[in-house]
């Protein structure tokens, strides 16, 4: 709980996955992916509740064996991959609120597939969304400005052009402004962000910007990545 509210941390980890088979069970530095969320997510002291979004029997008893709940299981029309965030931490806070009996001011959002995050990040997240009065918090990257929009091309039938037409505009790097990306380590939402507008991005979101390596798994190169992170600490 933080400032009088009560706080629900989500772990969503369906079974299906088309790059890596159940890729939330995967090893990496020792560990599942699920079993490092649930660490992480034991380590912050303001979540009140710590659950498992799953439809996957195997995914729902590793969740257990490191500490997070599995009280319900995610219905097959939310477990495709076209299904989005919003939908599936919708339905994690209302069965959560109708299982527990309460009212969840706060909703974590912590993705297994970032496995570098820290209990200081998600905490820092939270305390944004509270301290801030935001709808929602991210964490971000910086971009480097090699990949910054405005440099991006498309190629269609084999003819090149700038993705943005502002982009022929566009000669030294000065003239770009900083841009970010999602990195996956953290995402905190008010309930009223999720149940009245129904996004995860609402008319006032902030962000957190975290420095250094973030890697979002993807690949079986983006778990040689991570490891190669751990090896070097």
């Amino acid at each position: 709980m933080i400032e009088g509210r009560r706080v629900l941390a989500v772990v969503p980890a369906r079974g299906g996955s088309k790059g890596i088979p159940l890729k939330n069970l995967r090893q990496v530095a020792g560990r599942s992916l699920v079993a490092h969320a649930a660490a992480v997510a034991a380590g912050v002291p303001e979540v009140d509740r710590r659950v498992v979004s799953t439809d996957h029997e195997r995914i729902a008893a590793e969740a257990e064996a490191h500490g997070l709940a599995a009280p319900f299981r995610r219905p097959g029309a939310l477990s495709g991959d076209r299904v989005g965030d919003w939908e599936v931490l919708e339905h994690a806070l209302r069965e959560m609120e109708r299982i527990d009996g309460c009212t969840y001011d706060i909703v974590v959002m912590l993705q297994p597939t970032s496995p570098l995050r820290t209990a200081d990040n998600v905490r820092a997240t939270i305390r944004k969304l509270v301290e801030g009065g935001h709808d929602a918090v991210w964490t971000v990257s910086p971009t480097d400005l090699k990949y910054h929009p405005l440099k991006q091309l498309s190629v269609e039938d084999g003819r090149m052009d700038f993705f943005d037409p502002r982009g022929a505009a566009i000669i030294a790097r000065q003239q770009l402004a900083p841009v970010y990306h999602r990195n996956g380590v953290a995402y905190a939402f008010t309930r009223g962000c999720l149940l009245e507008h129904g996004a995860i991005m609402g008319p006032d979101t902030g962000a957190v910007v975290i420095e250094g390596a973030h890697v979002s798994i993807d690949t079986l190169e983006d778990i040689e990545k991570v490891e190669a992170h751990w090896t070097a600490r």
